[in-house]
């Protein structure tokens, strides 16, 4: 059976393949730069590739990089657990456990998505200079699990809302309690709900820049901040950041790659009923 196309399909077509194509030019240019020696690298030949691969471009980032790297690993682990599991259990309140006010209070924390953290800045070097926290991984990753609550209450309390209550309510005749019901009914059906907001927090975490070079000293920065330091001074060898950035974009990538499909489904579960 052939498949005919309608002259407006193929410019729909077109229009896509040139957004596509569009989208992908920085990763082509960050890509190839990396892949040049110095001596190539300049702007009347940005765009050509080079002569022979200098694979060694990403070896050295790799290196200069390795404890940053190590950094954003335990940063973004620890922070997207805490904000996922705190955020399910606010979204199990929310949505099953209502109380007088809780809707105002929902309400409150949803304004914590529409705050910039560059206002909050100030104030929350501050908090953590005060508790003790400030220079290390814990006040960062505290500092992203509090910022990271809002949303990821949100989509739990979304998606909780789609579980019929009289299963909530069947366990409490049964003597089931809060925890009980939590552990034994609402979190095998939160997978999807997990997957969406693990993936969400994740990339925020990872590449996020402002906190890290401003909240942690040299030994505990992240990711981020170290690919910026590769640009640092005067005669910048633009190989190494770019091929660092090619690095720090791998584990994200490799995550949507591999986990997006689920991703889509987890944003679209329950938002149909039957």
């Amino acid at each position: 059976m052939h498949r005919t196309f309608s002259p407006a399909r193929v410019l729909l077509y077109a229009v896509l393949f040139l957004l596509a194509a569009v989208y992908i030019t920085p990763a082509y240019m960050a890509l190839i730069t990396a892949l040049k020696h110095p001596a190539e690298i300049s702007l009347t030949t940005a765009w050509e590739l080079p002569a022979t691969a200098n694979w060694s471009s990403f070896a050295e980032a790799a290196r200069k990089l390795g404890p940053n790297f190590m950094n954003s690993i335990i940063l973004t682990v620890c922070a997207t657990i805490g904000s996922t599991v705190l955020g399910s259990l606010n979204g199990y309140v929310f949505s099953k456990w209502k109380f007088k006010g809780s809707e105002v209070v929902f309400t409150l924390f949803l304004f914590g998505m529409f705050i910039p953290y560059q206002i909050i800045l100030i104030p929350l070097f501050q908090l953590l200079r005060d508790m003790n926290l400030y220079g290390g991984l814990p006040g960062l990753i505290l500092a992203h699990v509090v910022y990271g609550l809002p949303i990821t209450t949100l989509i739990f309390r979304n998606f909780y809302s789609q579980i019929p209550t009289t299963l909530v309510e069947s366990a409490q005749l049964d003597g089931a309690g809060f925890f009980s019901i939590y552990r034994h009914i609402i979190f095998p059906l939160s997978i999807p709900g997990f997957v969406v907001t693990s993936l969400w927090q994740c990339t925020q975490v990872w590449n996020e820049f402002l906190w890290g070079i401003c909240l942690t000293k040299h030994t505990s920065a992240p990711m981020t901040v170290g690919l910026a330091q590769l640009a640092g001074g005067q005669a910048v060898s633009w190989n190494l950041p770019m091929a660092g950035s090619a690095i720090a974009a791998l584990p994200v990538l490799m995550m949507y790659i591999l986990l997006g499909r689920y991703f889509i489904r987890g944003l679209l579960a329950g938002s149909v009923k039957e």
